[in-house]
């Protein structure tokens, strides 16, 4: 199978990995791809629109393209390659809606009759202020468009999104939403529109500091699987949630294929969905890629053919660390170009290297070229083996202003609470 994936970021990075190991691939390109994906894939240096990445898909006769960021998929990028027969794993435009359009996902989570916070949805200011002094109980406020992972900010943000147009159009339309208290897990499944695959679950920490103190910022780091999720858990995430979404979806005559991502809050009622994402999260896919058992390229291509056997995906029971290393001022304003020490490997000693903002240096090494710099991740029979493994090989890595969490996995340490 010739792939073309799309995407530059570590999540990129890992699912190249993991797509390079398949005995079904025959050739992979990466577009626009980083220094790290250079050493196991082609690099395609081509733009990020539409047109240009299909076009780059006819110029390889890729048999399926990969998507991993979200803006493709909102921008139509899976319907433009079918119109030349092209198979993608990702959604098409109007599924894409689950993550673009915020007020759409909660219209499917109603009529799917999934658990929820309450919710409001404005598109005038003045009636979204009168709408929080007459509900001043805790609301989360969220632009209804992509906000590139910081769309949720405090409520006193009204203003900010809807006149300042702080996440620009994306803030047009509000949603308030209740707050919900509890423990945040990520869940994946590979869906083909029908069928969903075994559930695999994670923890993020998007707080930049130890302790999740500090600003939002993409991720600083994650784990898999939770200690707490349980066979139990997961039956019931399947049944309550995933399911009823993807027989939604389908009712609409929007079929979902592609990875569905749901950021799920464990509250004392049960799972209850504060977010969807039509493709696969980073941090987590660090930690996810290296737990994948089966072979990702049959299931991806049976999923955008409408195919899948949900029992050729599998998960072993190897627990998995990732930590974000950044360049200093991240997730504000932050130097680039600072010479990368100790990346001499990147898949050595039960530990993994991703990288996202590197690039090649004018001497051939590499270099920081962005704010998330690079995951590195450690594996082990249990989450303490993991974490140690993953802070050891990263205290191998340095450059100047490297800024990374000590706490990621940690014992008793607080993810997302």
């Amino acid at each position: 199978v010739r792939i073309l994936l799309v995407g530059g970021g570590a999540r990129e990075h890992a699912l190249a990995w993991r797509i390079a190991r398949s005995p079904s691939l025959t050739k992979l390109w990466v577009a626009p791809g980083n220094y790290g994906t250079a050493r196991i894939a082609a690099n395609l240096g081509v733009g990020s629109s539409v047109d240009t990445l299909v076009q780059a898909a006819r110029d390889v006769r890729a048999d399926l393209v990969v998507v991993g960021p979200e803006a493709p998929l909102a921008d139509g990028l899976v319907d433009a390659l079918s119109e030349f027969g092209i198979p993608a794993f990702g959604p098409t435009r109007a599924a894409a809606q689950l993550e673009s359009s915020k007020s759409f996902a909660r219209q499917i989570i109603r009529e799917a009759n999934a658990p929820g916070p309450e919710f409001a949805v404005f598109t005038d200011e003045s009636e979204a202020l009168e709408y929080l002094r007459l509900n001043p109980g805790p609301r989360v406020v969220k632009a209804d468009g992509l906000a590139a992972g910081k769309g949720v900010v405090a409520a006193d943000a009204v203003r900010a999104s809807m006149s300042a147009r702080a996440f620009g159009d994306a803030g047009a339309t509000v949603l308030l939403e209740e707050r919900l208290e509890g423990r945040e897990v990520s869940v994946f499944a590979f869906c083909d529109g029908e069928r969903l695959s075994p559930l695999v679950a994670a923890c993020d920490y998007k707080r930049l500091e130890d302790g999740d103190l500090g600003p939002n910022t993409g991720g600083m780091g994650s784990y898999s699987p939770p200690e707490f999720w349980t066979p139990e858990l997961s039956g019931e995430v399947e049944r309550t949630i995933m399911r009823p979404v993807i027989e939604a979806m389908a009712s609409r005559g929007t079929p979902y294929r592609g990875v569905l991502y749901a950021g799920l809050m464990l509250t004392v009622d049960g799972p209850k969905i504060l977010e969807f994402n039509c493709r696969f999260g980073d941090p987590e896919t660090q930690v996810l890629m290296p737990r994948l058992a089966s072979d990702p390229l049959p299931a991806m291509l049976a999923c955008a053919e409408g195919r899948l056997d949900p029992n050729s995906v599998a998960w072993d029971d190897r627990r998995c660390v990732g930590v974000v290393m950044a360049s200093g001022g991240y997730p504000d304003r932050f130097a680039t170009g600072k010479a990368i020490e100790g990346l001499d490997e990147f898949d050595a000693r039960d530990t993994l290297v991703f990288c996202a903002g590197v690039a090649e240096g004018p001497g051939g090494g590499p270099v920081t070229s962005g704010g998330r710099v690079l995951t590195v991740v450690g594996e082990g029979n249990s989450l303490p083996e993991a974490r140690e493994r993953a802070y050891s090989r990263l205290a191998g890595i340095t450059f100047h202003g490297a800024h990374r969490r000590t706490d990621i996995a940690a014992v008793g340490a607080r993810v997302n609470a």
